[in-house]
């Protein structure tokens, strides 16, 4: 016997409206099939401040002292998200909506993407310093997910304030190499079409940022990890830096995800040897012969996909994702290795506006390297 569906409770605007009435004005306990129990959480984190659904959004005012210092003390989160945010630009550029980052604080860092300056509801919620977080602003993706730590998605009337309910959005926390919340990456729409798949593209593109941090830390060899079967060399490895004597000195949540008890790194110094059920130096031999993955079992009986690389190769791999989009791409082309490698550093000296000292040290090479591969004139 075929099951009964349950016929669609009017369109999605209207569940939302209906909902808002039973919480927001009548007190009524919510129907989770209006709308997500996160949403309700929020809504009465909301009321239990005092705020109420009819009060005006001042979005406090941004001094010059403000911003600059919001730059200043984030500019670590910046420079790891600056890719992923041109990237976002590039999927979004036709649907009317951009990028926001913000501190684990909700204050807002960087922002990119196609915003109508001319537009004040745009305008307000883009600016270096704002705060944008629950208290301020009520109930936002910016402030779910930094307070639910999960992807999350809301539109219109969603969000708590009937001053916001002009906006729809998409967010996810952001994850730092020692396992602590250090901002989210929101994206957002003023009056836009509702596009819940960019719920999908915020946790993409979270992870790719979580992936930057991860390379900028400092680390000797990076172990790439993935279940066997599965390519590896992309933002949807697990992350894990050693130092020179195998000392787990950072990680991505991908790696955490693999490796649960990496989640206590930040209480307490781990070694490779506490996870991984062979000799940490096996790591450092396969890294220097350039060797591919190995699999490599887990004291849990589990095994795992590993690929170790050296920092100067891992920075190379990295950055030549970047690069090689300047050859041509036709199947069996491939630039000359030395070529490639040119094309690298040049585009990491490009990136540091010039500045070689900062090129060679991403690279994890030395300046009179980065001036003899590409013909520089060292001073």
């Amino acid at each position: 016997m075929a099951p009964t569906l349950t016929p669609p409770l009017g369109s999605r605007l209207q569940r939302i409206d209906q909902a808002r009435q039973q919480a927001l004005h009548h007190g009524a306990a919510l129907d989770p099939v209006l709308i997500e129990p996160w949403i309700a959480r929020s809504w009465q984190r909301c009321l239990s401040l005092g705020l109420q659904p009819t009060q005006r959004v001042n979005f406090e005012a941004v001094s010059v002292h403000a911003m600059n210092r919001a730059a200043q003390e984030n500019r670590t989160l910046v420079q790891a998200a600056r890719p992923a945010l041109e990237r976002l630009n590039r999927a979004m550029q036709d649907t009317r909506y951009f990028a926001i980052l913000t501190n684990q604080q909700g204050t807002v860092v960087d922002a990119h993407g196609p915003i109508d300056r001319s537009d004040r509801r745009a305008d307000l919620i883009t600016r270096i310093g704002t705060n944008l977080s629950e208290p301020a602003v009520g109930t936002t993706a910016i402030g779910a997910a930094l307070t639910e730590l999960a992807p999350v998605w809301l539109h219109r009337g969603e969000h708590f304030f009937n001053d916001t309910s002009v906006y729809s959005c998409a967010g996810a926390p952001l994850f730092g190499p020692q396992g602590q919340c250090v901002g989210m990456l929101d994206l957002t729409g003023v009056q836009a079409v509702e596009r819940p798949e960019l719920r999908h593209l915020v946790m993409q593109s979270a992870r790719s940022i979580e992936n930057a941090l991860t390379l900028q830390q400092d680390w000797t060899l990076l172990l790439r990890l993935n279940w066997p079967g599965h390519s590896l060399g992309d933002d949807s490895d697990g992350l894990i830096g050693l130092d020179a004597d195998g000392g787990i000195a950072c990680a991505n949540s991908t790696a955490r995800q693999l490796l649960p008890e990496l989640h206590r790194l930040s209480l307490q110094p781990w070694h490779c040897r506490d996870v991984f059920a062979l000799p940490f130096e096996k790591f450092f031999d396969t890294a220097r012969r350039e060797s591919g993955a190995i699999e490599v079992p887990l004291w849990s009986g589990l095994r795992l996909q590993v690929l170790a690389r050296t920092r100067q190769r891992a920075m190379l791999d990295q950055t030549s994702e970047t690069s090689t989009h300047t050859w041509p791409r036709d199947k069996g082309h491939n630039p000359p290795l030395k070529d490639l490698e040119s094309a690298i550093i040049r585009k990491a000296v490009q990136d540091a506006k010039g500045n070689v000292a900062q090129a060679a040290r991403t690279l994890g090479i030395s300046r009179a390297t980065v001036y003899r591969k590409i013909g520089l004139q060292g001073n």
